[in-house]
């Protein structure tokens, strides 16, 4: 890792490499499910982390979802920009803030870009909480809707640093 970027600082405890401990998926319609996951959050200087996220069956060790970006701070402020490429061909720009005391961020799609053969139900929205529960332990929950389901929670994890 490289200098972090001074604007970063508020949110500085994101740096690194967190591993699931439990991560589990829910979503009306599709049975429940578990997985392991990986984040990465880096910084190479500028006021934003590079972000990766790789999850696995956590049995099989085969690939489920795959996840690149930037989170963006707008410096002096506690705005959030979040550019999320995934591997199922859908793009998503969040936006949102963090709590320097909760030590939480809240990001929500402002908008949504998707390749043109995706099978529907389109996603049409999605939001994410990230907190830090401990110096080394963090919890993300991404909520999803799509064009046949409102705004329901879809992924819940537990994550605890192993590098950074």
């Amino acid at each position: 890792m490289s200098t972090l970027h001074e604007a970063l600082i508020p949110i500085s405890w994101l740096e690194g490499r967190w591993a699931t401990e439990e991560g589990r998926g829910t979503y009306p319609n599709i049975p429940d499910f578990q997985y392991h996951e990986e984040l990465e959050f880096s910084c190479i200087g500028q006021p934003m982390f590079n972000f990766v996220s790789i999850s696995k069956h956590p049995e099989k060790q085969t690939p489920m979802h795959q996840e690149r970006g930037f989170l963006r701070i707008q410096p002096g402020t506690n705005n959030l920009a979040f550019t999320v490429s995934h591997n199922f061909g859908l793009t998503s720009l969040e936006e949102g803030t963090f709590d320097v005391e909760t030590k939480q961020l809240t990001l929500e799609t402002q908008s949504l870009a998707r390749i043109s053969f995706a099978k529907p139900p389109f996603v049409t929205k999605i939001k994410r909480n990230i907190k830090l529960l401990a110096p080394d332990t963090l919890e993300v929950v991404l909520f999803m809707e799509t064009s046949n389901t409102p705004l329901t929670e879809h992924l819940k994890a537990v994550y605890k640093k192993v590098d950074g």
